[in-house]
């Protein structure tokens, strides 16, 4: 992208909104509320010929450093210092307000193109605040309908004048870079047909957990640099916003996602969105890091955030947060251990790391253990060793009979991995019992090295060469 916009004005002025209209998804949440977005988010924009990259920012608020709404502004400051240009969105069916005319000073001192952005204009009475927004002193205010998409010609007009036509058509060297990923689409990868294990591709990981279990301060300490915002508050990030760096050479892709609480407590519509979005990041991603706050672990909602990552077929891995809090990390370890095994049977050998994201604390381990996983997921075993394997297993333990007639598993193959499914193909598939299933899971966990990923075995019928035959008369 030859260069960088930045979308600002004051909350709910319709930023989200022409954000999505310029990338041509809906990546960022959108709702009549104010302050919805809090995070910068970037992605890659189209405007008639035009492409670049833009970053939705928090609504401006006059605040104090130390309040949410001023670590906000902060976030957009920065946002707007490493922009290019920036889109200065007001409502024109509102009108201006006095932080409208404070923040049209700030962008003013910043000394970099401005473009004014007069955005509801399609609203019956929105010619008074259209006319007001000269007043603010940053030339002529472009109408336009985010929502509608009107005016858009316009804009890409007024962005090409402001930031110059050799800025504006520049080289798109960096057309490949892809700086945010869709997590409202499903991976359309072929999952049938995955290849070997290929560690030189980028790895999708997404970040989950209850609210304030240290989820942003995490991925903020893997970056170096406070990139999502952070606080003490619960609930903080709403929308599922991805970053991207280099971990020994891999790339990584990693969603930092909105805390989930229990269903019956998500009343709001807002934060039903959220976690909406959350689910969607889970399905994109890879692996997924479930994010525990060890001073209080295992709470009911985190039990059932590890059982929907395994429903889902994701690579999980656990990390106990907060680890610096511990007054007695060995006692602690032990007790979580204990309870790692007895509190979810399903996930038998899934990987945990006690961490803390607040001093950095066995982040590298944590990062290794995602590697390994993700390995373990995209397994693949030989046909060949699995018959053996099968065999093996039952000599060893039989499968029951049923009605005075004994089960027969005759022949087992690997459909895919991501996560590993097998078939098998057997006698009365409808009669094997669950029991018998387990046994055979967790046997495969153990002979071929997958600990902690979902394990998947599907049964059919074996197939009868004189069923279609017919009596020749």
């Amino acid at each position: 992208m030859s260069f960088t916009v930045a979308i600002v004005g004051r909350p709910n002025v319709g930023k989200s909104t022409l954000f999505n209209r310029l990338v041509g998804k809906k990546l960022a949440l959108v709702d009549d509320t104010p302050g919805v977005t809090r995070d910068r988010r970037p992605g890659d924009a189209k405007l008639v010929d035009l492409r670049f990259r833009i970053i939705d920012t928090a609504g401006l608020e006059e605040a104090g450093p130390e309040t949410l709404e001023g670590r906000m502004r902060a976030q957009t400051e920065k946002a707007i210092d490493e922009a290019d240009l920036s889109l200065f969105v007001v409502d024109a069916k509102m009108g201006l307000t006095p932080v409208d005319q404070s923040l049209a000073e700030m962008l003013r001192r910043r000394g970099k193109p401005v473009v004014l952005v007069a955005n509801k204009s399609e609203a019956r009475g929105s010619d008074g605040g259209f006319y007001d927004a000269y007043t603010l002193g940053l030339g002529e205010p472009v109408p336009i309908s985010a929502e509608h998409g009107q005016g858009m010609i316009d804009l890409r007009d007024a962005i090409v004048e402001a930031i110059g036509p050799e800025k504006a058509f520049g080289d798109d060297e960096d057309d490949e870079a892809i700086t945010d990923i869709d997590v409202r689409f499903s991976d359309d990868e072929d999952e049938e047909t995955e290849p070997a294990y290929d560690d030189t591709k980028p790895l999708r990981v997404a970040i989950v957990g209850r609210p304030n279990a240290g989820k942003s301060t995490l991925i903020n300490r893997f970056l170096g640099e406070d990139r999502l915002l952070t606080g003490p508050e619960a609930g903080i990030t709403r929308d599922s916003i991805s970053v991207e760096w280099d971990w020994r050479g891999r790339t990584i892709k990693m969603f930092d996602t909105a805390g989930m609480r229990r269903k019956a407590r998500v009343q709001e519509k807002l934060e039903k969105l959220s976690v909406a979005d959350t689910l969607r990041a889970i399905r994109f991603a890879e692996t997924v890091v479930i994010v525990f706050d060890a001073t209080i672990p295992f709470e009911k909602q985190d039990l059932q955030i590890v059982d929907l990552v395994l429903r889902e077929g994701r690579a999980a891995v656990l990390a106990f947060n907060k680890w610096d809090l511990v007054e007695d990390p060995q006692a602690v370890l032990a007790d979580l251990r204990e309870k790692t095994e007895r509190l979810l049977p399903q996930a038998r050998g899934i990987r945990a790391v006690p961490i803390s994201g607040q001093t950095g604390y066995a982040l590298d381990k944590l990062m290794q253990n995602i590697i390994d996983t993700d390995m373990v997921w995209n397994k693949r075993i030989s046909t060949a060793r699995l018959n053996r394997w099968l065999d093996g297993v039952q000599v060893q333990h039989p499968p029951p009979a049923v009605s005075g007639r004994r089960l027969k598993l005759k022949y087992m193959t690997q459909v895919k991995a991501r996560p590993p499914a097998f078939m098998i193909s057997c006698t009365r598939p409808d009669a094997v019992p669950e029991s018998y299933l387990r046994y055979l899971i967790n046997g495969l966990r153990a002979d071929f090295q997958m600990p902690g990923v979902p394990v998947r075995i599907h049964l059919r019928a074996a197939e009868n060469p004189f069923e279609n035959k017919r009596k020749k008369r």
